[in-house]
């Protein structure tokens, strides 16, 4: 008799540490090459990335708000939780601390790049290349079929940082937004892990 997976004994192989950073690297690079390939063939005009004190304020702000809304999802989306739960726990578990820097940096610039930069640069900047490259990114972000919570909140998520790179011209907001956000999370999910643990 074959056991089938359910939502209640799915369990995703573990990884360690150096396969969770080699990973992160190497899906960083892909996709830098995947938007570097795409500006060559296209000519693709970028929106800027320009740092101000105001780009700086909007990045923090959306950051704090993806975070706030993660935050509120996970308490109110039992299906939401249990998915980034699993993801949360495959991906960070064997992450230190100090990982948690590349796990904002690493997915918030090369993702920002092919999703907002490239992607919605390419399409026009209309809602249509709006709602285009938030699928594709919360697509990225499908890894197996009990995944399809995080995959929806990866999409909203696209959505949010695409429209921040729209209304204010600017790639650096969607990039701040980013990488604060993963490293949030980040802290966020270790911090309930390692109090569940004692």
């Amino acid at each position: 008799m074959v056991e089938q997976q359910t939502p209640n004994n799915f369990e995703l192989e573990p990884l360690t540490r150096t396969q969770v950073l080699v990973a992160m690297g190497g899906t960083a690079i892909v996709l830098l090459a995947i938007a570097k390939a795409w500006l060559h063939l296209s000519h693709v005009t970028l929106l800027p990335v320009n740092f101000t004190w105001i780009s700086l304020g909007w990045g923090l702000g959306v950051g704090l708000i993806i975070t706030m809304a993660s935050f509120i999802m996970y308490r109110i989306w039992p299906a939401y939780s249990r998915s980034a739960d699993i993801y949360l726990k495959l991906v960070l578990s064997p992450l230190l601390w100090p990982d948690l820097i590349w796990l904002g940096l690493l997915p918030g610039l090369s993702e920002e790049l092919l999703f907002r930069g490239v992607m919605l640069s390419d399409l026009g900047l209309t809602p249509l290349a709006l709602v285009v490259s938030s699928i594709a990114f919360g697509v990225l972000h499908f890894s197996g079929s009990q995944q399809w919570p995080y995959v929806i909140w990866a999409i909203i998520v696209g959505f949010i940082l695409g429209y921040s790179a729209i209304a204010t011209g600017n790639l650096l907001v969607p990039i701040i937004a980013h990488i604060l956000t993963n490293f949030m999370s980040g802290c966020l999910w270790k911090l309930k892990y390692i109090g569940g643990q004692s």
